[in-house]
């Protein structure tokens, strides 16, 4: 896959997600996972995503147990997330972020960083209105630290 554009994933009630759909949009790609301790972060991303979704931003969770700090399934995810942090983004399947297993996306990602593994939960990767990627940003990263960055690719 040589763009963002030909990936495809499956959110969590079985929908397909087409990345082509994202073309002209500023996307927050998340690995997340709901038992991490950074798991607060998923109440600032949806905020984000609620001020800012009008204006062509996207997010999409991606929860992974490779950390072994998710659910056992889809479904109590989801109802966790937004139970507890309001969250209405998509959200996909569980997938792996490293390894034999890993899901596409992440290879891509992680390739086109040029850096390495994920090392942990609420890895950020933020994709520019032109498919390309802006930033990946470290678990700690706070979601408002990029904020002022998201709003610049909106302007775009």
């Amino acid at each position: 896959m040589n763009h963002i554009y030909s990936f495809q994933e499956t959110e969590m009630s079985g929908q397909p997600i087409d990345f082509a759909d994202y073309q002209g949009k500023v996307l927050l790609i998340v690995n997340t996972a709901s038992k991490c301790g950074l798991a607060p972060q998923l109440a600032e991303i949806e905020r984000l995503y609620q001020q800012y979704h009008g204006q062509g931003f996207e997010v999409l969770g991606l929860p992974s147990n490779q950390f072994r700090q998710e659910l056992d399934s889809d479904e109590e995810t989801q109802a966790y997330c937004q139970m507890h942090y309001g969250v209405t983004f998509p959200m996909t399947k569980k997938v792996q972020v490293n390894g034999d297993s890993e899901d596409p996306l992440f290879t891509y990602l992680k390739a086109t960083a040029g850096h390495g593994k994920i090392k942990w939960n609420f890895t950020k990767f933020l994709i520019g209105r032109d498919g390309q990627l802006i930033h990946r940003y470290a678990p700690v990263t706070k979601p408002e630290k990029i904020e002022p960055v998201i709003v610049e690719a909106l302007a775009k």
